[in-house]
């Protein structure tokens, strides 16, 4: 264990729109002792007096970083909102620091105040920083009975926020406007989600949201219905979708190969398996791309990265996986590449509906190992006045790792 003895030269200090009011005393003593100060300029509005200089940060983000490594020597002290290490500057900060550099002294989070304000058990409730994210990204937490507690950027983002959740289905949704919080222009108004909003919602703003409605809600268990994907056919259905994600077996911070992703749907469910998922959908139709990358915009995964092109020439330049699918354009070509390019470990799948890509497949089996499965379904269908089975094409389906 290695000791840190030396004094930081910087102080993450949280601040909140209350300035200086809800300080601590370490905190005060800190900004009190400072040579350099640097803050947003909506930071700095509250700043009382001081001896230091004081430098507005900029935008974008990144830009400000270098004149704060200038720094050094100096004792700065760097105004961060709140809790610098939930939604927060510090994470990006630290990237460019030693651990002995700097020293966090956090004050209490925007979803702390919500959560208080509103009397919501804090750690009942999903906690969303959206303020630059893609507010679709809400999608996958609306179920009825939940709490959600969202940072947005600005009141227009309030307003697109309760439209998509009126899009969705959940329009009966109670909404909760907090603006300014824990500052002397503090303000919370209700409303339902489909209600007028009022036009002057100020920054900084959270929304505190109450889900109620019968919306198609998301189920948490893999096998979405196809209905929530659009879709020209090409489609892992629902019963093969779940097996197959039960054997990629995504765990967090995995990334996915999904090869012919046609409607995007097996590397979406991966994605929507935890949110440091990552995947990379690979489809030579410009069509199904294109439709696969609207269908995870639509179920909140936006993140979803496709490339056009035919495997395996398009898989170059494409971070390594730790899963594989290959639900389209499945060839000995394709499989000897994947083995000579991935690294031991990586789990591989691959459905067949061919007797060719069969055939394929149970020579892979014998020469690689793993499971050799073959999935059977019918479904009860009209028959004249009586019911009868009709019969899928059974799914080959292989098992294996690198």
């Amino acid at each position: 264990m290695v000791e840190v003895n030396k004094t930081p030269w910087l102080t993450l200090l949280g601040w909140g729109e209350g300035g200086t009011q809800a300080l601590t005393a370490a905190s005060r003593a800190a900004l009190e002792s400072a040579e350099v100060v640097f803050g947003a300029r909506r930071h700095l509005r509250l700043l009382p007096p001081l001896n230091a200089e004081v430098i507005e940060w900029p935008v974008p983000f990144a830009d400000g970083i270098p004149e704060l490594l200038n720094q050094r020597g100096h004792r700065v002290v760097m105004l961060v909102s709140n809790d610098p290490f939930w939604f927060g500057a510090g994470s990006t900060l630290a990237q460019h620091l030693g651990a002995d550099e700097w020293l966090a002294l956090p004050a209490p989070s925007t979803f702390s105040l919500a959560a208080s304000r509103l009397g919501w058990p804090l750690e009942r409730c999903t906690c969303l920083g959206l303020h630059a994210k893609p507010l679709a990204r809400i999608r996958p937490y609306l179920h009825v009975g939940r709490r959600l507690l969202v940072l947005v950027r600005d009141g227009a983002a309030v307003a697109e926020l309760a439209s998509l959740v009126s899009r969705f289905g959940f329009a009966d949704s109670q909404l909760t406007v907090l603006e300014a919080l824990g500052g002397y222009n503090e303000r919370l108004r209700h409303c339902r989600v489909d209600a007028s909003l009022p036009q002057d919602i100020a920054h900084p703003v959270a929304v505190g949201l109450e889900v109620t409605g019968n919306g198609p809600a998301l189920p948490l268990t893999p096998g979405l219905p196809d209905h929530f994907f659009d879709h020209d056919g090409q489609i892992t259905k629902q019963t093969i979708r779940a097996i197959t994600l039960a054997a990629l077996a995504p765990m967090p911070g995995e990334r996915l190969w999904d090869i012919g992703t046609g409607s995007g749907s097996v590397a979406i469910e991966w994605l929507l398996a935890h949110p440091d998922n990552q995947a990379v959908g690979f489809e030579q139709n410009a069509e199904r791309a294109a439709r696969a990358r609207s269908n995870a915009d639509n179920l909140g995964v936006d993140w979803l990265e496709v490339k056009e092109g035919c495997a395996p020439e398009v898989l170059n330049d494409t971070s390594l996986p730790d899963a594989v699918f290959i639900g389209g354009g499945l060839s000995q070509t394709l499989l000897e590449d994947l083995w000579q390019r991935l690294p031991e470990g990586v789990r591989v799948v691959a459905n067949a509906v061919t007797l060719e890509s069969e055939a394929l497949l149970a020579h892979w089996h014998q020469k690689a190992g793993g499971e050799l499965l073959r999935l059977e379904l019918a479904n009860a269908a009209p028959i004249g006045t009586r019911r009868g089975w009709k019969a899928s094409y059974p799914i080959v389906q292989w098992r294996g790792v690198r």
